[in-house]
């Protein structure tokens, strides 16, 4: 979806969720202001008015919370307490006068339907409260020990609408998961709502003992409270900005990196908005920094911090740096065009910045290398990101650096002769499997070439096609880690020993990830045991959470057991085999997938016949 409509929609939902709650907040204050304000007496417009203004004092008085700085302030205490001692009707006006005095007051910073939103959501609360508080026998007035169950009703029914009410709203404008957003919410405000609720039945006391002057005392009390709050959430951030910021440059640090970076790609994934990684390198700091010594490399490293700080001033993406002189430019709502774009303004603007000690550089001007990586949905890990854009960054070099590169964006020249090299460099490692088994050296040989014809069948561009066939050829790399002894065994596997063999797509993917030129492979290693009802391992990955590649090679390489020669196993035929898919399609397999393979099989099949047939007639 394209980022303008998942805005809109995010837009377009929030505003119907706000004009829902009006009309409910509207209804019940309509219906249950039963008493017109007008018949009140004087003395009670009097307290309407003192509780009134110790609420607006409350909002004003509003603070964060660390760690996510939800807002919230203690005016719910005085609406309880009104409950307690003088009714709903009493309430319901005590809001209305305080609502109309920060319509007033705050009608530039909030606009007036934020306004009515949030009278109408304390309308609920303070309603179903109420009620809460009659239906358990409490009775207005003293606070009673007696009617105990009454007060801690009403405050938990207030509490629990509060949260979900206002943690529902998140959901709606960031689109994030529903029981996470609300589970943040508790877990940062639970001790805050809980100081508010205790305060709702300390001012009951004072306001019924001591009147005015026990409402001056509580007012006295929750302000001091809330500058607290205020001071400790002032002290948190500071220190929070001191642990992600580089002391050097002033930019975000490699760990905030990190988690920005797990958070961008769940909003990205949840509302389907565009995300880019930008991996940026100086290029040849290293005989700068050998020519004119560390401190001099240090200022290069702060001058270009600067230059992207101005730059990416006003925007939302988040400048990090990654580690000596890497930096890293998160970029949620650009895709790899868009990036590159901006990427590319950056390096002209550092290609044409004066600094002392260019001169040395074979461009003769600063400049950077880059690589770009758009996130897909099928990109499940943080730290496959960052290596389609390091792979990206690391062509850039290769080609003669100070250039900016598109993961997989490489000519078609360049990629048959890296493929074959790839090819190459596998099929050797590979060859350690003749010593050790040679059943897996021919399997994955075998899986390989039906990967082939399968991207063929899938048209897929070159750089999937390289990735899923490659992927097919060391997806098995992990059992090189497996003792001979279990690897050959032809009797049942003991419960330990398989789990042993289940490690065999760890210890391959860990093995893929130490070579630059095959991280991206780590997927096909990692998860082609996955099932497509999430049985499998090691993750227990469900249908569409498996890549859709990853998905057809568990196809092949299941097809391909099934039917090679094993001494000490019963071979299918190619038609039980194709009977065994299509049982397993919907639990192990992919249905579309499986039937499309399976196609694939089948039409193989009739043109080996065929081939057969015309072979015999010409003998």
């Amino acid at each position: 979806m394209p980022n303008g409509m998942a805005r809109s929609l995010q837009r377009n939902r929030s505003h119907l969720y706000s004009f829902i709650i009006c009309l409910i907040g509207l209804g019940l204050f309509v219906f249950y202001d039963a008493k017109p304000p007008l018949h009140f007496s004087p003395s009670t417009w009097g307290w309407i008015t003192a509780m009134s203004g110790a609420a607006v004092i409350l909002t004003i008085f509003t603070f964060q919370l660390p760690p996510q700085g939800n807002g919230l302030s203690l005016d719910s205490a005085v609406y309880l307490a009104c409950i307690f001692i003088f009714g709903l009707p009493f309430t319901l006006t005590v809001l209305l006068l305080c609502s109309l005095i920060l319509l007033f007051v705050e009608w530039r910073a909030t606009v007036w339907w934020k306004q009515i939103t949030n009278f109408s959501m304390y309308c609920i609360m303070i309603v179903c409260a109420s009620d809460i508080f009659t239906a358990f026998g409490g009775v207005q007035g003293p606070l009673l020990s007696s009617h105990v169950t009454a007060y801690l009703g009403a405050m938990v029914v207030y509490f629990i609408l509060n949260t979900l009410l206002i943690g529902y709203y998140y959901y709606l404008i960031y689109h994030q998961n529903l029981y996470d957003t609300l589970k943040g919410m508790l877990t940062d405000t639970i001790l805050a709502y809980l100081c508010t609720l205790v305060l709702s039945l300390v001012l009951t006391v004072l306001l019924y003992h001591n009147r005015l002057l026990g409402l001056g005392m509580f007012l006295c009390l929750s302000v001091m409270i809330s500058y607290s709050f205020k001071r400790l959430f002032s002290m948190y951030r500071d220190i929070e900005e001191r642990a992600n910021r580089d002391q050097r440059t002033g930019l975000f640090n490699h760990s905030y990196f990190e988690d920005r970076l797990e958070e961008a790609m769940r909003c990205s994934k949840a509302s389907g908005t565009a995300l880019s990684l930008a991996m940026i390198d100086i290029d040849d700091f290293k005989k700068y920094n050998d020519h004119f010594g560390h401190l001099r490399g240090d200022g290069l490293i702060v001058f270009l911090a600067e230059l992207l700080k101005k730059a990416t001033e006003g925007t939302d993406i988040i400048v990090s740096r990654y580690g000596g002189e890497e930096f890293t430019l998160l970029m949620p709502g650009y895709d790899p065009a868009a990036s590159k774009q901006f990427v590319e303004r950056l390096r002209k603007t550092l290609n044409n910045s004066p600094f002392e000690g260019t001169e040395i550089f074979p461009q003769g001007c600063l400049a950077f290398s880059a690589g770009i990586a758009g996130y897909q949905p099928d990109v499940h890990f943080k730290s496959e990101l960052v290596e389609h854009a390091d792979q990206a960054l690391y062509y850039a070099k290769k080609q003669g650096k100070n250039l900016v590169h598109i993961y997989g964006n490489q000519s078609l020249l360049e990629q048959d002769i890296d493929f074959s090299q790839d090819v190459r460099d596998i099929e050797q490692q590979l060859n350690l499997f003749m010593y050790k088994d040679l059943e897996t050296f021919k399997h994955s040989k075998r899986v390989f070439r039906y990967a082939l014809d399968i991207s063929e069948l899938l048209k897929l561009d070159t750089l999937s096609k390289r990735q899923f066939t490659l992927g097919a050829l060391i997806h098995d790399i992990g059992k090189l880690e497996i003792p001979w002894g279990i690897l050959n065994k032809k009797d049942k596997l003991a419960p330990e020993e398989w789990e042993m063999v289940k490690w065999h797509v760890t210890w391959g993917k860990e093995m893929a990830l130490t070579n630059d030129r095959f991280k991206d492979l780590a997927p096909y290693i990692e998860l082609h045991h996955e099932r497509y009802d999430g049985k499998g391992y090691p993750y227990g990955f469900k249908g569409e959470e498996i890549p859709r590649l990853c998905r057809m090679l568990t196809i092949i390489d299941s097809f391909d057991a099934m039917t090679t020669e094993r001494p000490y196993q019963r071979t299918k035929s190619f038609e039980e085999a194709i009977i065994e898919l299509r049982s397993c399609a919907g639990s192990q397999f992919d249905p579309g997938l499986t039937e499309l393979f399976i196609q694939y099989i089948e039409a193989r099949e009739v043109c080996k016949s065929g081939a057969a047939a015309q072979t015999n007639v010409s003998s």
